[in-house]
């Protein structure tokens, strides 16, 4: 039952009407943000934080965030660690979607200098001065480190030094709790998280299996070179596997360690190896846990009404039974709750709040 609307004055109604809305009939404050159903006051060179320009502009710096993320580790170990010439390598002009992908960190810095944020007191400050000096006190410096423009350094190893980009995944950390209502949207971010981590790890075990041909010792025993020499006995490879077929089996290996699958046919033989292959297997229990949890959380929010609508049938079913009533009664009663569940969808008006 809605609580009654306040007599108001004419002085203060409007600000009477919103502190209402604000609160249930009991006296607690509702699910929605307060600021959300206050009237905005600000200048129109400020954005909000909620709207829905700078919730695309989100979305689409999570994009460049995640090619930032693929690119980076796969250029680190794939064309440094590849055998390559890293001067040369890091000599070669930035490719197209690289200069995108900076230009679009710039402009993020500059879009986030004039965004509204909500205080510690959960109101949404409209103050520029003051959005600047939260910004710049927070995630200004990640920003800046992840948008320099590290192509230009020809001489500092560009590709070790872009790592440093990595940096905008905390952003993205912190932006997750926005879509947390959104069941589809947590999912796809789950998996293309542990996608990320495999690929992280095909890079990394690529990269140990190559270092591990140029240690005394173990050159001919690493993981790299077992797949060299079956190619080669089988007469299909001259020269090393291409960096393609590398990739492939690398990132092989990383998803049979972390889905705990382990097929072996492609496997840790050195120390170092060995060590990396334990420390996948930790993260992928660590993995598991946290998406299976998850998934579990969203599938049950799926069928949450529908396990709801057999609970309350089986009920009623009991009561009938318990009560002898009547067969034709127990029809009506039964064609009245389904008419009402189709209705209502099981929500009981009676326990909605305003």
């Amino acid at each position: 039952v809605a609580a009654p609307l306040p007599k108001l004055n004419n002085k203060g109604a409007t600000d009477s009407a919103v502190a209402w809305r604000t609160r249930n009939m009991f006296g607690e404050k509702p699910p929605i943000p307060e600021y959300k159903v206050a009237a905005i006051q600000k200048s129109r060179f400020i954005l909000l934080h909620y709207g829905t320009f700078k919730a695309g502009w989100d979305w689409l710096i999570l994009l460049a965030t995640f090619y930032v993320a693929v690119t980076v580790p796969y250029n680190v170990c794939f064309t440094v660690g590849g055998g390559r010439d890293e001067g040369s390598a890091s000599r070669s002009p930035p490719s197209v979607s690289d200069i995108l992908v900076e230009i679009l960190f710039i402009l993020d810095i500059v879009l986030n200098f004039r965004t509204t944020f909500v205080s510690t007191s959960g109101q949404v400050v409209y103050d520029a001065r003051s959005i600047c000096v939260h910004y710049v006190t927070t995630w200004l410096f990640v920003d800046l480190i992840a948008a320099l423009p590290f192509d230009l350094l020809y001489y500092f190893g560009v590709h070790l030094l872009k790592t440093v980009r990595l940096l905008r995944l905390l952003r993205l950390l912190q932006k997750l709790e926005r879509y947390s209502q959104y069941s589809a949207v947590v999912l796809t971010l789950l998996m293309s998280m542990f996608a990320l981590l495999a690929h992280w790890m095909a890079c990394v075990w690529y990269f140990i299996g190559r270092r591990e041909i140029e240690t005394q010792g173990s050159w001919d025993i690493g993981w790299f070179f077992f797949i060299y020499r079956i190619g080669k006995y089988l007469g299909v490879l001259d020269g090393g596997p291409s960096m393609r077929s590398s990739y492939v089996t690398s990132l092989y290996f990383a998803l049979s360690s972390l889905t705990s699958v382990g097929f072996g046919n492609v496997s840790a033989n050195t120390d170092s190896e060995k060590i990396f292959s334990i420390c996948t297997m930790l993260i992928g229990a660590l993995m598991h846990a946290v998406v299976f949890g998850n998934v579990t959380a969203i599938i049950q929010r799926m069928y949450s009404r529908r396990s709801l609508y057999h609970t309350r049938t089986k009920d009623l079913k009991d009561f009938i039974r318990v009560h002898r009533l009547p067969k034709a009664l127990e029809q009506r009663m039964l064609e009245c709750f389904q008419t009402m569940w189709s209705v209502n969808n099981g929500i009981d008006v009676s326990e909605v709040r305003i």
